[in-house]
C-alpha cells in the first residue's frame, strides 16, 4: 500500500509541475509572496528575473505580453530562443514596430515562477524608459502575472503581494469598494463618471498602470467629453508607434462609486495617435497612475473584480509642470569634488540619488566622480522656459544655485510643479558654453 501511495504522490507532483509550466505559480508553503517595489513618477517598478538575469520591469496592466527593451543584448545576456520576427502596433502616429518574439523563457517574480513565458524584444530606441525615469527599466510585464495570481498593490507601503487565487481570502473592509472588470484583448476596463461643464458623464476606461498621467479621455462631443477652452498643447508621451501629443486640461471631478476626486488632470490625445485604441467597443479613455496610486488595490482577474481602498495619497492635489521642461537622464558628466576622507582607497560610492555614480580617480585633495547628466528633451511652446531662451539639448548643471548632482531626476522635475510665481534659475551647458537662465513658474489655467 505504501508503494502505491508513493507512486501516486510522485505522479501528482509531476503532473502539477508540468501543468504549472504555463502559468505563474507561487512556490512556497504560504502560496503567497510579498515584493517591494519602487514608485517613480506614479509608476511601479518591480524586480523580475528572466532566464536567471535580474532586471527591473514596469508593472503595466495595459500590456498583454512582457516586452524587453532594445538596450539589452537579449540574444546573449538572456539567452532567449525559439524566436520569430513580428510587428507590434500601439499608440502613436508611426508604423508598427518590428520585434522579436521568443517562447519558453523562465520568469521569476519573487517566489512566483513561470517556466514557459513568451516575451517580445523590441529594438526601438524611443522605448527606452530609463532616461525618462532616471532609473534602469529593462522591460514591461502585465497580463500574464495578473491572470494567474491575485495581485494586491499597496501604494502606501510600496509593496505588492502575489497570491494563488485558491488561497486568497478577502478580509472585511468597510472602506472598500468593489468593481466588476471587463476585458478586451487581455486588458482590463472599468466604469467611472467624469464631470465636465457640470454634467456627469459615464465613461469606460482602460486601467493603465503603465502611464503616469491621471486620466486620458477621447474627445467626443456627442456625449460631452471635450477639452473646452481651457487647455494647453503638450507632449503626452511615447507609444509603441511613436510620440503622442495632445491637450492637457482639468475636469471638475472623477468618481469611482463613492470615491470622488476633484479638479483632476486630464489629457486629450490627438485622434490620429489613438486610431486603434478607439476601436475598442465604447472605450472613452484610460485611468492611469496618478489616480491609481491614491488607492490600495486588489486585482482578481479570475473573478473579474477590482477592489479599491483610498490611501494616504488620496487627497493630494493634481498639478502640472509649470515650466514647460521635459528632462531625461542622458549619460554622465564628470564632477570634481573635495575629498575630505583620510583614506585614499579607490572604490565605488553608493548614493541612491545619483543612481550609477562611479569614482574615476583621486588626485591631491579632489576626486572626480561620474554623475548623472540631466538634459532637456522636450520644451513646450510658449512656456516660461521656452520664452526664457532654454533649448532642447541643454544640459542642466544647477537649479536655484544647487548642483543637480544632489538630486534624482524625479526630485528635479518636482521643482517644476511648485506654486505659480516661484522663480527658477538654471545653469546649463550648451555645447560647451555655460549659460544661466531664469523664469517664473506660470499657472496654466
Amino acid at each position: 500500500m505504501k508503494k502505491y501511495t508513493a507512486l501516486f504522490f510522485l505522479f501528482f507532483c509531476i503532473s502539477y509541475f508540468v501543468f504549472s509550466q504555463n502559468k505563474f505559480v507561487v512556490q512556497n508553503k504560504q502560496q503567497s509572496d510579498k515584493i517591494k517595489f519602487k514608485l517613480i513618477n506614479n509608476l511601479i517598478i518591480i524586480p523580475v528575473e528572466v532566464n536567471g538575469v535580474t532586471l527591473s520591469f514596469l508593472l503595466d496592466t495595459g500590456v498583454s505580453k512582457p516586452i524587453i527593451f532594445n538596450f539589452l543584448n537579449v540574444s546573449d545576456t538572456l539567452k532567449i530562443k525559439d524566436t520569430e520576427s513580428i510587428f507590434l502596433r500601439g499608440l502613436g502616429e508611426g508604423d508598427p514596430i518590428e520585434a522579436l518574439k521568443s517562447r519558453n523563457n523562465v520568469f521569476k517574480v519573487g517566489d512566483a515562477i513561470k517556466l514557459k513565458q513568451e516575451l517580445y524584444a523590441v529594438y526601438n530606441i524611443n522605448l527606452n524608459l530609463s532616461p525618462k525615469l532616471g532609473f534602469p527599466v529593462h522591460g514591461i510585464i502585465g497580463f500574464d502575472l495578473f491572470e494567474d495570481l491575485v495581485v494586491q498593490i499597496n501604494y502606501s507601503q510600496q509593496i505588492i503581494i502575489l497570491t494563488e487565487p485558491e488561497k486568497f481570502e478577502y478580509k472585511s473592509c468597510r472602506g472598500c469598494e468593489h468593481f466588476g472588470l471587463v476585458f478586451h484583448n487581455k486588458k482590463p476596463y472599468i466604469k467611472g463618471i467624469v464631470e465636465i461643464n457640470n454634467k456627469n458623464i459615464p465613461v469606460k476606461l482602460l486601467i493603465d498602470s503603465g502611464s503616469s498621467d491621471a486620466l486620458w479621455l477621447f474627445e467626443d462631443s456627442s456625449i460631452g467629453v471635450t477639452s473646452g477652452s481651457k487647455f494647453f498643447e503638450d507632449f503626452l508621451g511615447h507609444g509603441l508607434a511613436g510620440s503622442v501629443y495632445g491637450k492637457r486640461s482639468k475636469v471638475q471631478s472623477f468618481s469611482l462609486k463613492r470615491f470622488k476626486l476633484k479638479n483632476v488632470n486630464v489629457s486629450f490625445p490627438e485622434s490620429k495617435s489613438i486610431v486603434f485604441a478607439q476601436r475598442i467597443e465604447n472605450r472613452n479613455g484610460s485611468l492611469s497612475g496618478n489616480i491609481l496610486k491614491r488607492f490600495n488595490i486588489i486585482f482578481n482577474y479570475k473573478q473579474r473584480t477590482l477592489t479599491l481602498k483610498k490611501n494616504k495619497f488620496f487627497n493630494e492635489s493634481f498639478g502640472y509642470n509649470k515650466s514647460g521642461i521635459e528632462l531625461a537622464h542622458d549619460g554622465s558628466r564628470l564632477i570634481k569634488i573635495v575629498d575630505n576622507s583620510k583614506s585614499r582607497e579607490r572604490g565605488f560610492p553608493s548614493d541612491d540619488k545619483t543612481q550609477s555614480s562611479s569614482l574615476v580617480r583621486i588626485k591631491n585633495n579632489y576626486r572626480y566622480v561620474l554623475m548623472p547628466a540631466y538634459v532637456i528633451v522636450e520644451l513646450r511652446e510658449k512656456s516660461p522656459a521656452k520664452i526664457a531662451g532654454l533649448k532642447v539639448g541643454d544640459l542642466i548643471l544647477s537649479i536655484n544655485g544647487k548642483d543637480t548632482k544632489q538630486f534624482s531626476l524625479q526630485q528635479i522635475n518636482q521643482r517644476f510643479y511648485d506654486d505659480a510665481g516661484k522663480r527658477i534659475k538654471l545653469k546649463v551647458d550648451r555645447d560647451g558654453q555655460i549659460m544661466t537662465f531664469s523664469f517664473f513658474l506660470k499657472q496654466l489655467f
